[in-house]
């Protein structure tokens, strides 16, 4: 994971066939944040490179882990 200042980029080994690649990415975020994988949802983007995520019950700690 790399944040750039405008977006956290994530990148997953999972292939792009029936949704592995966005569990993957859940799982991957959620594991980052330190929460449980249902917390994180996938807002917009399901079959693109971009995506929008939300998390919920974020702390602030958690995410400037990964913006800092």
């Amino acid at each position: 994971m790399r944040w750039d200042g405008e977006a956290l980029h994530v990148w997953v080994t999972a292939r792009a066939v029936e949704g592995a690649a966005n569990r993957a990415l859940l799982a991957a975020v959620a594991r980052a944040l330190g929460t449980r994988p249902s917390a994180v949802a996938l807002v917009a983007g399901e079959r693109g490179r971009d995506k929008v995520l939300e998390v919920e019950g974020a702390a602030a700690e958690a995410l400037a882990r990964l913006t800092g």
